[in-house]
């Protein structure tokens, strides 16, 4: 039996990097997975690679209708969601003084309102399939700081606290929430980035992260593995934030 057999799981920003390795996993695992993203082509590859236990449906985070439509969709299409894998997330890099609003703005919505509207969107599935696990990806970034990516740091610290208030609301109907706060993990996203090679060279473990094993610990929190553990960080950062 597969760790996660039955759950319809919802993964966003899930066409290519950590998310596209977190659908992967969980549909080896047993569930039917509902990949979004706004990159149509590559979603669509991710989920006809996996198989009848996946598909890819366009989806903009920041747009509560469309998070009614995807819910609504995988609902028809697999079940009642029972998970939640809230991933989608951006990054701009300007000192303050240079960073527009509009670029700042963009990076709130991406990162913090589409898990606003994430959360309050799957909450009444949730409740129709008996409970469930939503999986808030935020970053060491939102557990310590660093500078030029005031937007990408105000973002992850309000998704560490909205996980813990979630936790609160919907703990009584067997909802648990939890955030995960990966250093650096080499994907399309970091892999050109001067500051994220340099950072993991001092770590305990100084190597970067793989998306396998940030998907090895949202597979552990999407199960029932973790059924007693909600409101709680999960950080996987090779030690970067014992320094």
């Amino acid at each position: 039996m597969g760790r996660v057999d039955g759950r319809t799981v919802i993964v966003t920003g899930g066409a290519r990097g950590m998310g596209a390795a977190f659908a992967g996993r969980l549909v080896a695992e047993g569930a039917s997975v509902v990949i979004t993203d706004v990159l149509a082509e590559e979603g669509e590859a991710v989920a006809a690679e996996l198989g009848s236990s996946a598909a890819f449906l366009p989806h903009d985070v920041t747009d509560e209708a469309a998070w009614i439509e995807v819910v609504a969709r995988a609902e028809a299409l697999f079940g009642p969601v029972s998970g939640l894998v809230n991933n989608a997330g951006i990054v701009h890099v300007d000192p303050i003084e240079r960073l527009a609003e509009a670029d700042y703005r963009r990076v709130i919505d991406v990162n913090q309102v589409g898990v606003f509207l994430g959360m309050k969107s799957v909450a009444p599935s949730m409740r129709r399939a008996g409970g469930g696990s939503i999986v808030n990806i935020s970053s060491i970034g939102g557990i310590i700081s660093f500078g030029n990516i005031l937007g990408y740091v105000a973002s992850k610290w309000a998704v560490r606290g909205m996980t813990k208030a979630a936790a609160q609301e919907f703990g009584a109907w067997g909802i648990r929430v939890n955030s995960v706060h990966p250093g650096v993990v080499i994907t399309e996203m970091t892999a050109d980035s001067e500051r994220s090679n340099a950072m993991f060279h001092d770590q305990p473990l100084a190597r970067p992260g793989t998306p396998e094993e940030l998907a090895a610990l949202v597979l552990f929190l999407v199960s029932a593995e973790s059924g007693y553990s909600t409101g709680s960080e999960f950080v996987a950062d090779g030690g970067f934030t014992t320094h």
